[in-house]
């Protein structure tokens, strides 16, 4: 067994991720001190008490640069993740940042430059790796069970409501670029060394135009990779706000040369209804009647332990930190490709026509 050394953790966005990932962190026996930060002062000494942190403070500089502090979790809106991830690395720590890298090319090119002048270590906490479902499917792709990939499908639906709240806090955060990309980000990992090298997408607006924001109800995309594999991919965040699924309802397909793997991942094999209502693990103020269970995204909380992709990801993070251990969560090189490919699928909807990515 590997020796494992002490972690000494910041967390930087003390909201719900944060406070999850904090409340993760602060049970892994390599973890000897937790500082955390937010905008909100007030915020941030509710998460340092909550988890039992030696530091809280309103200015992320503060926690980043403790001499006890070895690494970084970047858990702030998506705009405001460069910002953090380097002012981490120039002060020498390891990053883990929230999906996804950036939300523009320019600003995700900016880490990879960093990376490339001075090291670092970073990576990007796309949980749909960690979920069991699909860590199957990667195992049978590297078994060799299904041969040459030549074709895929993914896609992802989820609520109106889920959709407001994403894009009030980050106008550029949407559906596509902060929810689709973690199944751009799959098949960018199931097909590993493939790059997808042009997209062509079509889209429809209404429900989100209607309240404000700048985003297609539905969008589907094909996308060709650079061997000729080609895949579907699309995603609609206007389901009805009662839908009684919490989090993403998805369905993934690859076509093999030797086999093929169908995941079915809409969570309809264990519904509940309570006249006492469920809260909404994304939407505080939303409680539901009726819920598929485990369709929460980032994972449950079940008998005082939080069970999931989002638990098995940040453990799996902080091993590989504390023992030199493996990992499978995204590079930066890795996530920005998929940022691009994010990004090509909403320029092509609006473009009306295919769009070919650099290589």
């Amino acid at each position: 067994m590997s020796e494992s050394k002490p972690i000494g953790l910041a967390i930087v966005g003390s909201g719900r991720i944060g406070t999850l990932r904090a409340r993760l962190a602060a049970s892994h026996p390599s973890v000897k001190f937790i500082a955390v930060s937010d905008k909100d002062p007030q915020r941030a000494e509710t998460l340092a008490d909550r988890v039992g942190a030696q530091l809280h403070s309103g200015n992320n500089l503060d926690v980043i640069s403790r001499p006890e502090v070895d690494a970084v979790i970047v858990s702030t809106s998506e705009h405001e993740h460069t910002e953090a991830i380097l002012l981490a690395l120039e002060h020498g720590k390891a990053v883990l940042v929230e999906k996804p890298l950036a939300d523009n090319s320019s600003d995700a090119l900016r880490v990879i430059d960093h990376i490339a002048r001075s090291g670092g270590n970073v990576r990007i906490g796309y949980s749909r790796r960690y979920h069991q479902r699909y860590m199957l499917a990667k195992e049978q792709i590297v078994a060799g069970r299904l041969g040459k990939i030549v074709g895929g499908l993914a896609r992802l639906y989820n609520l109106r409501t889920q959709a407001y709240a994403i894009m009030e806090r980050d106008p550029l955060a949407t559906p596509v670029v902060d929810s689709l990309t973690y199944y751009v980000d799959l098949m960018h990992w199931f097909l590993e060394g493939n790059r997808i090298v042009e997209v062509e997408a079509r889209g429809q607006r209404g429900v989100l135009a209607a309240k404000g924001f700048d985003a297609d109800d539905v969008l589907w995309a094909i996308m060709t990779c650079e061997d000729g594999a080609v895949l579907d991919i699309g995603v609609s965040y206007v389901l009805p706000e009662k839908y009684p699924s919490i989090g993403h309802s998805a369905r993934v397909e690859l076509l093999g040369s030797e086999g093929v793997l169908l995941i079915d991942d809409d969570h309809k094999d264990q519904l509940m209804y309570t006249e006492r209502g469920i809260p909404h693990v994304y939407l505080p103020d939303s409680d539901v009647n009726m819920v598929f269970l485990g369709s929460s995204t980032p994972g449950d909380w079940a008998l005082g332990e939080f069970w999931g992709p989002l638990a098995a990801e940040t453990r799996a993070w902080l091993d590989h930190l504390s023992t030199g251990r493996p990992c499978a969560l995204a590079t930066p090189e890795v996530a920005k490709r998929t940022l691009e490919v994010t990004l090509a699928i909403q320029e092509s909807a609006l473009a009306g026509k295919p769009v070919r990515l650099a290589g």
